[in-house]
């Protein structure tokens, strides 16, 4: 078989994989990494803060929720904190 062939058969296979473990997550999993990735503007996997304040409609409020949010208190948020997780959760 042509590669593009064995590359589109894995992906067809593994969607509905995918698809369930969005569920089981919830699929505001998805959502929610969507919207880390659009404010993750330089990139770089984290969120700064002037990253998170910056796009907020509530800016006070955004800039109290980065406080919270930053458990190791490293200046910038990972997903898993953004996503209230504990690191390395699923």
């Amino acid at each position: 078989m042509k590669p593009i062939i064995i590359i589109s058969l894995s992906l067809a296979l593994n969607l509905p994989i995918h698809a369930q473990e969005a569920k089981k997550n919830g699929k505001n999993d998805l959502d929610q990494q969507e919207a880390f990735v659009k404010k993750d503007t330089d990139g770089d996997g984290y969120l700064s803060k002037e990253e998170f304040v910056g796009q907020a409609k509530k800016p006070a409020k955004a800039e109290e929720n980065f406080s919270k949010k930053d458990k190791n208190n490293d200046g910038k948020l990972s997903f898993d904190e953004v996503a209230g997780r504990k690191k390395g959760a699923k």
